[in-house]
């Protein structure tokens, strides 16, 4: 059975000196529950790796259920295939409209909201902060940075009825790049 490459985005973890997590600890959470090839990406919760597709449909649950067993820590984890990383980059619209990337983040949704709840969400909650909401992804382009920012993961989370998790644009990139040698090594 062949594999697929994947990101797993876990919030929270490693973030202000909380949810601490050692990378080789989730790295061997991972490979525990069948995953190969498993890489982790700066220290804030990021796994890039091979799995057959017939384990993804639990594997989100089963990690995060490992993770508050062993260590105590609850923390949603979203799931990516390397395809929707490079469509995720590809179809940034305010990269699209040349803004500085420093200034860009995604918020990857653990599933899509409906019309209605995009809907109610304010587009002035925040000024001059901007997003954009495409399928199971939030565009955000937070000029005066995320620590200022009301679009929060919490409003998000409420609003949308689902969770969410924030990368800034050069960790989404970074992910990207380690998903596409990830699969470089699996052909």
């Amino acid at each position: 059975m062949s594999a697929g490459v994947y990101v797993a985005l876990l919030r929270g973890i490693n973030v202000g000196g909380a949810n601490k997590l050692a990378m080789g600890d989730l790295k061997a959470i991972f490979e525990g529950a069948g995953c190969s090839r498993v890489q982790t990406i700066i220290q804030s919760g990021n796994v890039v790796f091979a799995a057959p597709a017939a384990l993804l449909g639990d594997l989100a649950g089963i990690v995060a259920a490992d993770i508050k067993r062993r260590f105590g820590v609850e923390t949603p984890v979203i799931l990516r295939s390397g395809a929707e990383m490079r469509a995720i980059l590809a179809s940034n619209p305010f990269l699209r409209a040349g803004v500085d990337p420093a200034l860009l983040h995604v918020m990857c949704l653990a599933s899509r909201p409906s019309r209605e709840q995009i809907g109610a969400l304010d587009p002035d909650r925040s000024p001059p902060d901007e997003f954009v909401v495409r399928g199971k992804d939030i565009y955000l382009h937070l000029p005066n940075g995320v620590a200022r920012s009301k679009l929060t993961n919490v409003y998000f989370d409420r609003t949308l009825r689902t969770i969410g998790t924030a990368r800034n644009w050069r960790t989404m990139t970074k992910l990207c790049v380690a998903a596409e040698h990830c699969a470089a090594r699996t052909e």
